[in-house]
């Protein structure tokens, strides 16, 4: 009964004859600026490697953009169809040209683009790279899981991902909630293999400034850390997916990771559900 509300919506009638007041959201005018680039085109000259050197050296803060995956995946069902994606490309193509991504793939964008909007995913993921070429896209990968709900065959993940690549991904955020080695490092070695950009993350949980944790603590991290680096991941991601990471903590997460591994690229990924995030 849950499962039937949270994905299909009340079955109750509404209790008007209004129907829903069409809108037609205005997009930005772009200016002519002349050829674009951005950090896509770094990857795609010198591949994943220099890829998170450039991002290293960045002087600034660079911005994920999570508007075509993760934020209409928690905000509306992932909903959003590939025709209103299209309708902005071009806008958010010149708008975030020095951003370090787009986020718009995997995660339950692959099943929902199938099973409710009735759309085919890797057309979707092809025209958004044809709209939209410099600036790297980004996508959520399960591990053994993939974009699915289950454990697939090993071959199956590493098919999907040189798919993925081929039709225009660059960058994979790896991660298991359970932050269980062996199905990140499948993941991993999939992405690896088919030449895409490996961000591996770590599910953060705890509370790393309380002085009494003594499992999710700042050794813990640091672990499992060294274990994603081994690995050969190529940025490090911290996955604040339940909103747990206040500000002293994630200063002290960071710093501490920053100390041991000076050289890696630190990506943090918050969900705002406790109001922190934008802290």
């Amino acid at each position: 009964f849950l499962g039937e509300q949270v994905v299909n919506g009340p079955m109750t009638p509404i209790g008007t004859a209004a129907l829903p007041q069409r809108t037609h959201p205005p997009v930005p005018e772009i200016e002519n600026e002349g050829p674009l680039s951005g950090l896509r085109d770094v990857y795609v000259k010198g591949g994943a490697k220099a890829f998170a050197k450039a991002v290293r050296e960045n002087k600034g803060v660079l911005f994920t953009d999570t508007t075509w995956r993760d934020a209409h995946q928690s905000l509306l069902a992932t909903r959003v169809r590939t025709k209103d994606i299209m309708t902005i490309a071009p806008a958010t193509g010149s708008i975030m040209r020095n951003a370090y991504s787009i986020e718009n793939w995997g995660g339950a964008t692959f099943d929902v683009a199938l099973r409710f909007l009735r759309e085919c995913p890797w057309d979707r993921l092809e025209e958004m790279r044809e709209a939209v070429p410099h600036v790297p896209f980004q996508m959520l990968l399960r591990g053994a899981n993939a974009v699915g709900y289950t454990a697939y065959p090993d071959n199956v993940v590493h098919k999907f991902c040189d798919q993925a690549v081929r039709s225009g991904m660059d960058v994979f955020r790896v991660f298991d909630s359970l932050n269980y080695m062996d199905n990140l490092k499948l993941g991993m070695d999939a992405v690896g293999s088919a030449g895409g950009i490996i961000e591996a993350a770590i599910s953060y949980t705890g509370d790393v400034s309380d002085p009494n944790a003594t499992k999710y603590n700042l050794d813990y991290y640091l672990k499992l850390t060294d274990e994603l680096v081994s690995s050969g991941t190529h940025v490090l991601a911290i996955k604040d997916m339940a909103g747990l990471l206040k500000p002293k903590a994630a200063s002290m997460l960071v710093g501490a990771i920053r100390k041991e591994f000076p050289d890696l690229p630190i990506h943090v990924h918050c969900h705002d559900t406790s109001g922190a995030g934008v802290a």
